[in-house]
C-alpha cells in the first residue's frame, strides 16, 4: 500500500523505486502497516437486533476481574450489572470464584431485585457450569452467551472493568482479602449513588433506578 502511494505522482523521486526497497525500508524504520478496524459481524437473519436492555432487571451482565493481595496471592472480582441502570449489583472479592459461589451472588440478588429476563456472559468455564445454567432456568432467567473472543459483545459490563481498574484496582494496594472486600465494597456503592452518568441524562445509577420504579410503577415506590 506504501508503495502505491508513493508511486501515485508520476515522475517523482520515488516513482522508479520497486516494491521490495520501499517494504525494506519500511521494516528497518520499525513501520507497521496500521490496524484496519474489525469486521462486523452481523445479526443473524432470525434475529431482528442485538438484545439491548430497556428496563431494569431486563439485561443483567456479568465478568470476572483479576488482582492480588500485596503477598501475591490472587484476588478474583465477579461483577454484576444492570445493563439499563448501570447499576453495579454485586462485586464479589474472593480469592476463588466458582460457579456455586455465582449462584449463591445471584440466588441474594433475585431475592431482593427478582430475577432478570437476560444474563449476558462470555463462555468462561465458571459461566457455562450447570450449576449456574440450572439456576438459570429454574428462575426464568435466559443465558446469552456473547461469541468466544468478542469481549465488545459485553459492552457494559466491559467499560465498567474499566473504570474499576482505573479508578480502584490500579490504585489501590490491598493488604488482606478482607480489606479488599470493604475497598471494593465502598467504591461499589459510591459508584451507585455519588457518580452522575451521561447516559442517565445525569442522574446516578440509584436515582435513576429510583425515578424509573416511580414513574413507571408508582405502586412500588
Amino acid at each position: 500500500m506504501a508503495w502505491r502511494v508513493l508511486r501515485r505522482e508520476p515522475g517523482g523521486q520515488w516513482s522508479g523505486v520497486n516494491h521490495k526497497r520501499i517494504r525494506r525500508l519500511w521494516r528497518e524504520e520499525g513501520l507497521r502497516r496500521p490496524a484496519g478496524p474489525r469486521k462486523r459481524r452481523r445479526v443473524a437473519p432470525e434475529q431482528a437486533e442485538r438484545l439491548r436492555a430497556e428496563r431494569p432487571n431486563q439485561v443483567w451482565a456479568i465478568d470476572f476481574q483479576f488482582d492480588e493481595t500485596s503477598d501475591g496471592r490472587r484476588l478474583k472480582l465477579a461483577n454484576l450489572v444492570d445493563e439499563h441502570t448501570r447499576e453495579a449489583l454485586a462485586m464479589r472479592v474472593a480469592r476463588t470464584c466458582s460457579a456455586d459461589d455465582l449462584v449463591e451472588v445471584l440466588a441474594g440478588l433475585v431475592a431482593g431485585r427478582g430475577a432478570p429476563e437476560h444474563l449476558r456472559m462470555d463462555n468462561g468455564p465458571e459461566l457455562i457450569a450447570w450449576a449456574l445454567r440450572d439456576y438459570c432456568r429454574l428462575s426464568a432467567t435466559r443465558t446469552t452467551y456473547i461469541e468466544p473472543g468478542a469481549p465488545w459483545e459485553n459492552p457494559f459490563i466491559e467499560s465498567f472493568n474499566g473504570r474499576v481498574r482505573d479508578e480502584l484496582l490500579n490504585l489501590e494496594e490491598f493488604t488482606s482479602l478482607t480489606v479488599a472486600q470493604v475497598v471494593v465494597e465502598a467504591w461499589r456503592i459510591e459508584s451507585n449513588t455519588y457518580r452522575p452518568h451521561s447516559a442517565l441524562g445525569g442522574l446516578t445509577p440509584a436515582d435513576y433506578a429510583a425515578n424509573w420504579t416511580s414513574t413507571t410503577h408508582p405502586a412500588l415506590s
